[in-house]
């Protein structure tokens, strides 16, 4: 009676791994047991970089507004606490859209916090 093996089954295993790590450098890209710790790394910081990204964003988002308030002689700061004294509810991706786009729309929004 032949051996029985699970060449076929490790086989595909390897292959999907590889399939994966193509565009990889050197031997992680050739040799199995480097290119599963890459694969593996690589889908954690693509994990973590998801939720970067978002924080990210908000980042740029305050920047582009305290740079188009100071324009208008208002911080950031007294242009936000002044959103939320006067209940104009917009947020902050809306907000730094309107300030890169729309100036004399974001103007208006400053003369009414003012």
């Amino acid at each position: 009676m032949a051996r029985a093996t699970t060449g076929r089954i490790h086989h595909k295993r390897h292959k999907k791994v590889l399939k994966d790590v193509k565009g990889f450098i050197g031997g992680r890209r050739r040799l199995f047991r480097t290119a599963k710790d890459a694969r593996r790394k690589a889908l954690q910081h693509s994990y973590i970089d998801r939720r970067r990204k978002k924080r990210d964003m908000r980042g740029l988002w305050i920047v582009r507004i305290g740079i188009a308030s100071k324009m208008f002689g208002l911080s950031y700061s007294k242009l936000i606490a002044g959103l939320k004294k006067t209940n104009i509810e917009i947020n902050r991706k809306m907000l730094a859209d309107i300030a890169v786009r729309d100036i004399t729309a974001f103007k208006m929004i400053v003369e009414k916090v003012k």
